[in-house]
């Protein structure tokens, strides 16, 4: 067999597709086959902290059992963790189920009494090896909001992922009224910009060309750190000391939190990927109250302006909660057109679920389908902005991280499907940097071809 060639405008290779071990089981789901299963439910952090844990429970002996990292952002999410759970226990009832994750922190004992479970971890704990370790208590879940410090933990591969994550924060000290993760989180607390270097270096030498910086509220990043950093600085510090990094991210951004530095780096710095997510919630000012937020609509329209006047071109995603607690048709038009006015282009919709404990599940409720009407009508909103970037992109030179063997992403966050010429292996590009060209929009994303 001929060997492979080499990819024409090939920009950086990535780490590659490789064969897994026992502590390379792909995270998120399904069941993976191999001697521990992870399963990972919600947000980046817990892709990140599932790497962590994995390495942990290993090294602690349990190769043959399931780890489940669950979320508690909704309803939704605390079933689908819950029926993995009864799936892996129905399929193989003798191996043991270990459970963490916010859901699990906030009500571990209703996690504990599902069947197969052997074992409930709290977010305090779960990243301790001492919390891992076979004579442990079956349910060591402390205090929470005891928390001061998030250890550092040197996560040097994630298994099948072209990208890799970084926590940099952890937690969260505001209280929005429809919110439970702080309570499964705890307080805002900052991993030292030191340990951060270290972790990203780490990754850059395996291979990876782009990172995430996640954590809760990564904009509340530094102020409990000796000279109160932000995340700006400690975005341009990463840039300066690791030249080799070719694209850096960011997790979720609370628009009247983006320090200046930041926006500097916005303006300036190419590295830093032209795509913003931002935490908006909503579009209607009477609803952001309710809710709690700290913006207004008129903060993140400037916001968006401000960043498109200093980047043209950048992209923009959201988070948005349909069907809040006495939201009416006027509230939620405002929504609607705040997508346009903002220029909003992918959207993260959630139908509002109501959390026990929190403010909003008090407050007058919409009937469960008109919130999944409103939501729908919401993602169509949604679909056709995205729609219309996708065909702003065509014919231009597009820098793709190829994820799988023939899809990625831009520096704008689009997907794209790849069309790569005959001959070449896309298991060795797996995680490169390619120079494409898009040549056509669909409704999921672009059709891009070697430039």
């Amino acid at each position: 067999m001929s060997a492979a060639r080499p990819a024409p405008d090939l920009l950086a290779p990535g780490p590659g597709a490789r064969e897994t071990g026992p502590e390379d089981d792909a995270l998120a789901g399904g069941l993976e086959e191999g001697p521990l299963r992870v399963l990972s439910f919600g947000c980046r952090l817990n892709t990140y902290e599932s790497t962590a844990m994995r390495a942990l429970a290993l090294r602690a002996g349990h190769r043959d059992a399931v780890l489940v990292n669950t979320c508690a952002v909704t309803a939704e999410a605390e079933r689908q963790a819950r029926k993995a759970i009864r799936r892996a226990h129905r399929e193989q009832p003798g191996v043991p189920i270990l459970v963490t994750g916010c859901a699990a922190q906030i009500s571990p004992e209703s996690w504990a009494a599902l069947p197969g479970v052997a074992r409930v971890i709290g977010n305090a704990d779960k990243l301790k090896p001492e919390a891992w370790a076979p004579e442990a208590s079956p349910a060591p879940v402390t205090d929470i909001m005891a928390a001061t410090e998030t250890a550092a933990h040197l996560v040097t591969d994630f298994a099948g992922r072209a990208r890799a994550f970084v926590q940099v924060q952890q937690g969260c000290d505001h209280r929005c009224t429809f919110c439970v993760i702080p309570y499964g989180r705890g307080p805002s607390r900052s991993v030292p910009m030191g340990a951060v270097v270290e972790q990203a270096r780490a990754l850059v030498a395996r291979g990876y060309n782009e990172l995430v910086l996640t954590g809760v509220d990564i904009t509340s990043y530094g102020p409990d750190l000796p000279g109160r950093p932000t995340l700006g600085q400690l975005a341009r510090r990463l840039l300066a000391l690791l030249p080799e990094l070719q694209r850096l991210r960011l997790s979720s951004l609370d628009p009247v939190e983006i320090d200046e530095d930041l926006w500097r780096l916005i303006a300036g710095e190419p590295r830093l990927m032209p795509h913003l997510h931002l935490s908006l919630q909503h579009g209607d000012d009477v609803m952001l109250k309710r809710m709690k937020r700290r913006h207004s609509r008129a903060d993140a329209l400037a916001c968006a302006r401000r960043a498109r006047d200093l980047r043209p071109g950048i992209a923009f995603g959201a988070d948005l909660i349909a069907g809040f607690p006495t939201e009416t048709e006027a509230h939620f038009t405002r929504m609607l057109e705040l997508v346009e006015e903002a220029g909003l282009h992918f959207l993260h919709v959630f139908p509002y679920s109501e959390r026990p404990g929190t403010p909003a599940a008090r407050m007058p409720q919409l009937p469960v389908p008109l919130r999944r009407e409103r939501a729908t009508r919401l993602r169509e909103a949604g679909a056709a902005a995205a729609r219309r970037f996708y065909e702003s992109r065509l014919g231009q030179e597009e820098t793709v991280l190829l994820e799988r063997r023939d899809r990625g992403h831009t520096e704008h966050f689009c997907p794209v499907r790849v069309e790569l010429p005959a001959g070449l292996d896309p298991d060795a590009l797996h995680g490169a940097l390619l120079r494409l060209r898009p040549h056509a929009a669909t409704a999921d994303g672009l059709l891009a071809r070697v430039a």
